[in-house]
């Protein structure tokens, strides 16, 4: 197995950095390979919207029992490869607990366990203010940061980039989500068209053809290191959802 771990980070909140993490999973398992998407981006708790049945365990409580992070696992029935989800869904209180240092301690072991299980590890991180996100950043070994292509994206970068070397996290690699085709994002190492299934909860839609599902496949191997076969990218996920 791989001990390649890749943190996917939001620039700003609504960056699209879960559903970028989902379809880089999505991709790599097209391919053959073994992923795990693990959630640290407590808050907003998005990752579990592609489950249509109740998740529990999540991460959180994964953390705060000291349980293995595969209690919180749950896989997607996809045609290829293996591509599981560690969401967060748990109330405040849990969340509360799960953020203290003991927990995030937790969850970077939890994480470094999961490098020796799959391929790959992609954990969706939210913009850098929190313990969970401190740990996730320097437990990986590549940071992707995920900066939507708007003004707003624009602005938060040298911030983000401030963040990010304050807590001694290097940034590998700057995606533009949302990519219009003239990203006002500078020096950006990857971008991605916004894709015309906009609902998380209908995502993933790669593998497959399109502008959208090849500009991922262009980002996985430049913020993953991951070359993707294209002729193994031949049939959408979102026939093999759960539920």
């Amino acid at each position: 197995m791989s001990d390649d771990v890749c943190a996917l980070v939001g620039a700003v909140g609504g960056a699209g950095t879960t559903r970028l993490a989902l379809e880089f999973g999505a991709t790599l398992a097209g391919d053959g390979r073994s992923v795990v998407v693990v959630d640290a981006s407590y808050a907003t708790q998005g990752l579990v919207t592609t489950f249509a049945d109740p998740v529990d365990p999540d991460v959180t409580r994964a953390v705060t029992d000291d349980r293995p992070l595969a209690a919180a696992t749950y896989d997607l029935d996809v045609p290829t490869g293996r591509l599981a989800l560690a969401p967060a869904r748990a109330p405040f209180e849990r969340l509360s607990r799960a953020k203290t240092s003991e927990c995030t301690r937790r969850l970077a072991g939890r994480i470094g366990d999961a490098a020796r299980q799959f391929d790959h590890v992609l954990v969706d991180v939210p913009p850098v203010a929190a313990n969970q996100a401190v740990a996730a950043v320097t437990a990986a070994d590549r940071v992707g940061l995920v900066v939507p292509d708007t003004q707003r994206g624009v602005d938060s970068l040298p911030r983000t980039l401030d963040r990010l070397a304050d807590v001694d996290a290097r940034v590998d690699t700057v995606v533009t989500n949302f990519a219009d085709g003239a990203t006002q994002v500078e020096d950006a190492d990857a971008a991605v068209p916004e894709s015309e299934t906009t609902a998380l909860a209908s995502a993933p839609v790669c593998p497959g053809d399109g502008a959208f599902a090849t500009a991922v496949a262009a980002a996985v191997a430049t913020t993953v290191g991951a070359e993707v076969e294209p002729e193994r990218q031949e049939s959408s996920l979102a026939d093999y959802l759960p539920g």
